[in-house]
């Protein structure tokens, strides 16, 4: 199941404890939002992308933020292509609606994109299409192994606080 896998990753951390678990779904950044009582943007939503060769690539953006293929393309030196969500689920683990860096089924390369510094905390799933968990952007950054901090986005309100 994709949720122990992400509570056993917390352990490392003593963090598994935080992992919260809903009675409704948080599948979607609003279904998130309601259920959490927390903006939209707040949300860090983990987009999976087709990476070089075999492997996926994670972006992990704020809930209110779209990607720019410009942007992307710019960074990665490749179009942005999303996954199906059958590779999805083979490439993390994690079926669409819980997708999170966290208790990976392959070491992939996450990216955070710059869309969440504009909040102290924000909320990922955590493997399952009822369940979050929040954190400091420090600690997304740590928990996640992220690679770097990327603008791949658009469409994301700058001035938006918590």
């Amino acid at each position: 199941m994709s949720i122990e896998a992400v509570k056993n990753h917390f352990k490392q951390w003593s963090r598994e404890a935080d992992v919260m678990e809903f009675e409704t779904s948080s599948a979607t950044v609003n279904q998130a939002a309601d259920t959490i009582g927390v903006i939209p943007a707040r949300i860090a939503k983990t987009l999976s992308f087709r990476g070089e060769g075999d492997q996926a690539i994670l972006v992990v953006a704020a809930g209110d933020a779209k990607v720019d293929n410009k942007k992307f393309r710019k960074m990665f030196g490749y179009k942005a292509r999303m996954l199906s969500p059958d590779g999805v689920l083979q490439q993390t683990g994690h079926a669409i609606g819980g997708v999170c860096p966290f208790g990976l089924a392959n070491d992939l390369d996450v990216y955070l994109d710059v869309s969440m510094k504009r909040f102290g905390t924000v909320f990922p799933a955590c493997g399952s299409a009822n369940s979050a968990i929040e954190l400091s952007l420090a600690e997304l950054f740590q928990y996640s192994k992220a690679t770097n901090w990327v603008d791949v986005c658009k469409d994301w309100d700058q001035e938006s606080d918590e």
